[in-house]
């Protein structure tokens, strides 16, 4: 194909040229053609990992097309997908922070990032395997959470949103707790992993070993064609927006909570008669802790006396 081709009709020639491709490039060009604004908005690396393939081979492709680099064609299908894609890709691309930018250019950055991300995790979601989850952990005995890092952040809230109603749920930070308890899991159990990268080993084998005892295996992750990906029975793909400062296992956070977020709502809907009840009990539960609304002066009496009311007894012989 000849140098300096026009962008106008990337796509078309896209699929024309994919019967003809290489394996390795006929993988890249059906990431692209699955969703070409995604594409468009992706890292070099980030469409190289969904593809099970190198960035060297991206950019062979991108050659292949007539393209100096990925670059080059980002720009090319960012233009192809229409004006509104255009203009959220170029709203997205600057998100380079530097040392003294000001602090409303940052918040842009960040809240723009984290948007993007939000929704395309959205769009990635497929609804009926998040229905699948709902549906095990609403009837499991044993649900079991796995992360480190972020991703554990991450667990640990499910966990404490599912706890909150009722289901039978643990988060365990430790590789060798998490192994012993998803090897006693059973069949009807549910056992999730997160992992950004997909790659993370000590989750990979916790998963696994859940597999093995016959519960349902779920992994959230960036990744569908990842080890952690091939590994178990269901995947939720999230989607991660980089900035400076922020490399894309700190910023996958936003995606994967939408994920849970999600799970949590759907098995809330289909315990809804346990799940009220449960927020009614636990609501008076923590009541007396809660403090009404009064004056600034009756509310700062009412805190000191909190403090003091914490402080342990010290006998006067002592403190003399």
């Amino acid at each position: 194909m000849m140098k300096g081709i026009v962008v106008q009709g990337v796509i078309g020639r896209m699929r024309m040229e994919l019967p003809n491709l290489p394996d390795a490039l006929q993988r890249v060009a059906e990431q692209i053609l699955e969703d070409p604004v995604l594409a468009a908005q992706a890292s070099i690396v980030d469409l190289a990992e969904r593809a099970g393939t190198s960035t060297a081979t991206v950019t062979r492709f991108c050659r292949v097309l007539g393209f100096k680099g990925y670059a080059a064609l980002r720009v090319a299908i960012a233009t192809e997908s229409g004006r509104e894609a255009q203009a959220r890709w170029e709203t997205d691309i600057d998100r380079e922070i530097e040392p003294g930018d000001p602090m409303d250019r940052v918040l842009g950055v960040i809240a723009s990032a984290d948007a993007r991300a939000i929704q395309e995790t959205a769009a990635r979601l497929d609804l009926a395997q998040v229905a699948r989850v709902a549906d095990a952990i609403a009837g499991a005995n044993r649900v079991e959470l796995f992360g480190i890092g972020s991703s554990g952040t991450a667990a640990r809230e499910l966990a404490f949103r599912l706890e909150r109603i009722r289901v039978p749920c643990w988060h365990r930070e430790d590789a060798h707790k998490a192994l012993t308890n998803a090897a006693l899991l059973g069949p009807g159990d549910v056992a999730i992993g997160l992992s950004h990268s997909g790659r993370t080993r000590e989750v990979i084998e916790v998963l696994a070993e859940a597999a093995d005892a016959g519960a349902l295996t779920v992994a959230v992750t960036s990744f569908d064609k990842s080890p952690l990906a091939e590994a178990v029975d269901v995947v939720l793909t999230t989607a991660v927006h980089e900035t400076t400062f922020r490399l894309a296992a700190l910023s996958a956070l936003h995606g994967q909570l939408v994920a849970l977020d999600l799970i949590y709502v759907a098995v809330a809907q289909r315990t809804y008669a346990r799940t009220t009840e449960a927020f009614e009990v636990t609501a008076r539960a923590v009541q007396a802790h809660r403090l009404h609304d009064e004056p600034t002066s009756h509310r700062r009496r009412a805190a000191r006396e909190a403090v003091d009311l914490s402080r342990p007894v010290v006998p006067r012989s002592a403190a003399d």
